[in-house]
């Protein structure tokens, strides 16, 4: 098969590591923390689903305002008092999530052989903007695409429609990674070659359609370009 001419990343979960905001959680919400960033990141997706489905997209709201809603009720879910001070903390942790460590040696290989990547995610410009600078991405990434520019998240077509307008390419000759089973599968259906990165060791999504291929970590990314 002709190996992919562009590559795509996600970027919640799978360059930015959306559960590390749980060890501050855990400071300021004892024995809270974990249950806090897992309850988090869920409502925040069925918020993207809910604004996105719901009146045509009448109701959207970026994403940085649908994270802020999510937590405060995730905390009201767990019975937690957020102060607002509380609240500043968690979000600019979220504004700074850790990097997964293989990013930046897998993003150079990729810019050594002459590949254009880039971002393709529901964050809107002013979060992906920091995520990428605090994570020292400048200059590896042709495109930061965000789904602000067209008020529909993923996994709406129109959102996976981007990275092809962006990379003048059919959605076959791109690589679309992410590590959120139900992204890699939609991106599957759009038309992208895909690669779901299990970090995580879960089962793929009970929908007849299968990711091109499963990993554990970015670096099965070059494994395309062997």
């Amino acid at each position: 098969m002709e190996k992919p001419r562009a590559v795509l990343f996600d970027a919640y979960g799978t360059l930015f590591d959306v559960y590390s905001v749980g060890l501050l959680a855990e400071q300021l919400f004892p024995g809270h923390g974990q249950a806090l960033g897992v309850l988090w990141r869920d409502k925040q997706i069925e918020y993207t689903r809910l604004v996105t489905t719901s009146d045509d997209g009448a109701h959207y709201r970026p994403f940085w305002e649908l994270t802020r809603a999510a937590l405060r009720y995730t905390c009201k879910r767990l019975g937690l008092a957020l102060g607002a001070e509380q609240e500043e903390q968690l979000m600019n942790q979220y504004r700074h999530l850790s990097a997964f460590p293989e990013n930046r040696e897998v993003l150079q290989a990729l810019k050594a052989r002459r590949i254009p990547t880039g971002i393709l995610s529901n964050g809107d410009p002013g979060m992906l903007g920091v995520a990428v600078r605090s994570a020292g991405l400048e200059g590896l990434l042709a495109h930061v695409l965000s789904v602000d520019a067209i008020r529909k998240y993923k996994t709406h077509p129109e959102a996976y429609r981007l990275g092809t307008q962006a990379t003048g390419l059919a959605a076959q000759n791109v690589l679309f990674v992410s590590c959120n089973a139900w992204d890699a599968l939609a991106a599957t259906w759009f038309g992208y070659r895909t690669l779901w990165v299990n970090r995580y060791q879960l089962p793929f999504e009970e929908l007849g359609t299968q990711p091109t291929r499963i990993g554990s970590s970015l670096r099965d990314v070059l494994a395309f370009f062997e």
